[in-house]
């Protein structure tokens, strides 16, 4: 399950880059704003991610 969560991190990461690279180039604040909540969303599903991870294991393993 991590390689394709990985993946899409990867595609979203690219993603708020382009955004933010065409920000610069329209001098738009909106696209700036739009790459880096894009980033953030990417950096916060891996952190969920690892942190439930351990925690559904351990509630598969109870019975």
């Amino acid at each position: 399950m991590l390689i394709p969560i990985l993946i899409f991190d990867v595609a979203l990461v690219a993603w708020s880059l382009h955004l933010m690279q065409e920000a610069i180039n329209h001098q738009e604040f909106s696209l700036m704003l739009a790459g880096t909540l894009v980033a953030l969303a990417a950096a916060a599903m891996l952190v969920v991610y690892f942190l439930i991870g351990p925690c559904l294991t351990y509630l598969t393993n109870l019975s």
